[in-house]
């Protein structure tokens, strides 16, 4: 008996909107950032929450900020992957 045919097909999944990644990591810092990355959120909570306890909460100065650009560059790597490549027009 012949091998069946493999019918290629792709998943559509919802792009992120980059603006609201960063409003929310921006407002929220850690609790944000789970909105594009749950390990970037998860690594930014315990991170952050030591810093804050070690420095009496300077290191959210630094840890804040941090957190809104890696909820941008997570935002962006997240939809280059979910978009498919455009095919050249003719």
């Amino acid at each position: 008996m012949p091998p069946a045919p493999v019918v290629p097909f792709a998943v559509a999944s919802a792009r992120k909107s980059v603006v609201l990644a960063f409003i929310l990591a921006a407002l929220f810092g850690p609790f944000g950032l789970f909105y594009s990355s749950v390990l970037g959120g998860i690594v930014m909570l315990v991170l952050s929450g030591a810093g804050a306890v070690l420095t009496f909460g300077l290191a959210l100065l630094v840890s804040w900020p941090v957190c809104a650009l890696w909820a941008v560059i997570a935002t962006l790597r997240y939809n280059g992957r979910v978009t498919p490549p455009r095919l050249p027009t003719l």
